[in-house]
């Protein structure tokens, strides 16, 4: 059944619905794939590799605030240095990419110039089925890195070629984005926090 599937009397309604949907959204992620996904990215930015992220749209967007959350809110107060590039934001890149080869290739081509083995490769997708984020996934695979997906509806292609698959059962874009969003945020504050002095923790802001 999707949502919203009739029209609603008022907007507080709609927003009590769509509450609901976020919490049985939020239910629907495996708390087996969370941990596996949290000790991939923590075993990664131990060892300094960096992390690749990229999403078209909104998933852009959580693309390019992960940056921001697990490279600057990761190293504070902990001795980590994560090392974080989202193939979302430079847009000078992905219009030349787009133009001159194609759009389904905007990030692949930048991951085919800056990635290692042993890297890790974070797509972010509703559908889990654009082309750009599949070929991306793709040549991470082949390439030795390894792969973490952030899917809802039927999860895609990219779920299927993932190492690991965070799935939201939801197939309304903005419930998934929003549980996209706190996916991202509970890995990076968990992984401050699993790397801070228990000391100080109370004395800080998340």
């Amino acid at each position: 059944m999707t949502f919203p599937d009739k029209k609603f009397p008022n907007i507080s309604a709609y927003a009590s619905a769509y509450f609901k949907q976020i919490q049985a959204a939020h239910a629907s992620i495996s708390a087996e794939k969370l941990m596996a996904a949290y000790s991939l990215l923590d075993e990664a930015y131990k060892r300094g590799a960096t992390l690749y992220v990229c999403g078209n749209g909104g998933s852009a967007a959580i693309s390019n605030h992960l940056v921001c959350d697990h490279s600057k809110c990761g190293q504070t107060d902990t001795i980590l240095r994560p090392k974080v590039v989202s193939l979302s934001t430079n847009i000078e890149m992905i219009t030349a990419i787009a133009n001159d080869i194609s759009y389904d290739d905007v990030f692949v081509y930048q991951l085919k110039t800056l990635a290692e083995p042993e890297d890790v490769l974070l797509t972010i997708s509703c559908s889990g089925d654009s082309e750009n984020i599949v070929r991306a996934a793709q040549w991470a695979k082949n390439a030795s890195l390894r792969v973490i997906s952030f899917t809802g509806f039927d999860g895609g292609r990219s779920a299927d070629l993932a190492n690991i698959n965070l799935h939201v059962d939801s197939n309304n874009y903005g419930i998934v984005e929003d549980s996209h969003q706190g996916l991202m945020h509970i890995l990076a504050q968990y992984l401050r926090l699993n790397h801070m002095d228990n000391s100080i923790i109370s004395n800080r802001n998340f």
